[in-house]
């Protein structure tokens, strides 16, 4: 439910801020392609969606201006994914808008009881994920 929560908080405060384009999906792949250039197929993986339900996305996150293609290495018909300086620019506020949520709820349970559960959180899952944060992804 909390996760719910902030995701819905998330978005109705994107789109308060101007960023009405912005769809749910669009943060799993912002995120995988934050620090490098990501292929579609990647994002089908990721997704964990069909190749033209991945090509529905893609377009539309181009067409939004969030996605640019580019050359993906030694291959030339294959074309990766780079964010855009608009992408970046809302993972920016993204994070603003995290730290505002957050805040909200350490005025209710305290910033320490905050950054217990943080924590708590995070070594559940560095503990079943070979001590490593794994990738954001979708749930099925």
């Amino acid at each position: 439910m909390s996760y719910h929560h902030f995701l819905e908080g998330l978005h109705t405060r994107l789109a308060e801020l101007g960023w009405q384009d912005v769809r749910p999906s669009y943060g799993f792949v912002l995120l995988a392609a934050r620090d490098a250039p990501i292929t579609q197929t990647q994002i089908t993986t990721l997704m964990g969606t069909t190749k033209q339900a991945a090509s529905v996305l893609v377009a539309g996150m181009e067409h939004a201006g969030y996605l640019r293609r580019t050359g993906a290495g030694h291959d030339g018909r294959v074309k990766a994914l780079a964010l855009t300086p608009r992408a970046h620019e809302l993972l920016d506020v993204v994070e603003a808008v995290y730290a505002e949520l957050e805040a909200q709820w350490a005025d209710v349970i305290g910033r320490p009881s905050v950054e217990t559960i943080r924590a708590g959180l995070r070594a559940a899952l560095e503990s079943t994920h070979g001590g490593v944060l794994p990738g954001i992804r979708p749930t099925k």
